[in-house]
């Protein structure tokens, strides 16, 4: 008996391709001589896609939208290697009985050190004192005092599980932490802020660590940065999309707010010459969970959720759009 087609519409870690080879015919589509008559001689069997955002797929794009699984009538499972799902209408999914899978969890403790690391990284300039060293001046003359994180108020935007975790850091480092969602959480011990001008306004740390997407676009807006403060700092470890890139540009050139750190842009990885222009923000290439056991971990959870998937018990990590069991 064949093997049935797994769908792989960007490159993925070698851990997913090796695991998936034994019980599937892997379709590497991204990779095909023609990648339209690939998809076309798989389009009435294919039953399973396994995918990845941008910044796992080698920065390949390949939306999963209601147009592309429009082409799969037996489509049952897009896997998404990645706790962001955001390459994945899912709402479509749903509305065909599609189920999507993602990552949670697992990723969880790096990106929230990521997170914090940029916000040293930003508040005591640290790697403006590494450049500084590297580059001899300090021979010449003493680093300039930075700022202090000492008495700060730490605005987290989303607090889901990474969102939490940050909160957890906050609070060892002697922040206040207070947040924002869409609705305040039973059991979250810190204050909720129902509007996000009025965090904005009470905080100067704006940690951005919600999902991104539509609903989430430009959330972070010249509005909320002007009510964050000349001492604020934008952190955003989330998606590029959710905070408004010409907005923050200008705030950190005239002074609006102090500094920002970045692990996530608008058009990756392409960054804005502004940016890169300033010393008063510090720069990463999106690794928030850009670790070896990290990316291990979330590729065999990917794995897993197929496979359970495929064996009849259901899917271990369905994202919100898609619940199951279904109700």
């Amino acid at each position: 008996m064949s093997k049935p087609c797994i769908l792989m519409p960007v490159p993925l870690p070698a851990l997913l391709d090796a695991g998936l080879a034994q019980d599937f015919h892997v379709v590497k589509s991204w990779d095909a001589r023609h990648p339209q008559t690939a998809l076309t001689d798989i389009a009435e069997s294919l039953r399973f896609i396994v995918t990845g955002v941008p910044v796992i797929a080698g920065g390949v794009v390949r939306p999963i939208d209601a147009a592309f699984m429009g082409q799969f009538p037996k489509l049952e499972l897009v896997a998404n290697i990645g706790v962001g799902y955001d390459n994945i209408d899912a709402r479509a999914a749903a509305a065909r009985g599609i189920v999507v899978t993602n990552t949670p969890d697992v990723l969880t403790e790096e990106t929230a050190d990521a997170a914090f690391g940029l916000l040293l990284s930003v508040v005591r300039q640290l790697p403006q004192a590494d450049r500084f060293v590297r580059s001899g001046k300090w021979l010449e003359e003493s680093f300039p005092l930075s700022a202090s994180l000492r008495g700060r108020t730490l605005g987290i935007v989303g607090l889901g599980r990474i969102g939490k975790a940050i909160a957890r850091r906050g609070e060892a480092f002697g922040l206040k932490v207070v947040y924002h969602g869409r609705r305040q959480q039973d059991g979250a011990g810190w204050p909720y802020y129902a509007d996000l001008k009025d965090m904005a306004a009470a905080c100067d740390i704006l940690m951005v660590a919600t999902p991104g997407g539509a609903q989430t676009r430009n959330l972070i807006d010249a509005e909320i940065l002007a009510a964050l403060g000349s001492n604020g700092i934008v952190i955003n470890i989330a998606r590029g999309g959710i905070v408004d890139e010409d907005a923050l540009i200008a705030a950190l050139q005239n002074g609006t707010i102090l500094g920002a750190g970045l692990d996530v842009f608008l058009d990756e990885p392409r960054v804005p010459a502004a940016l890169l222009a300033m010393d008063h923000v510090v720069l990463l290439p999106h690794v928030g969970s850009a670790t070896g056991p990290t990316r291990e971990a979330m590729a065999k959870l990917t794995l897993d959720n197929i496979f359970s998937f495929v064996r009849g018990t259901g899917p271990l990590t369905p994202v919100a759009e898609t619940p199951w069991p279904r109700s």
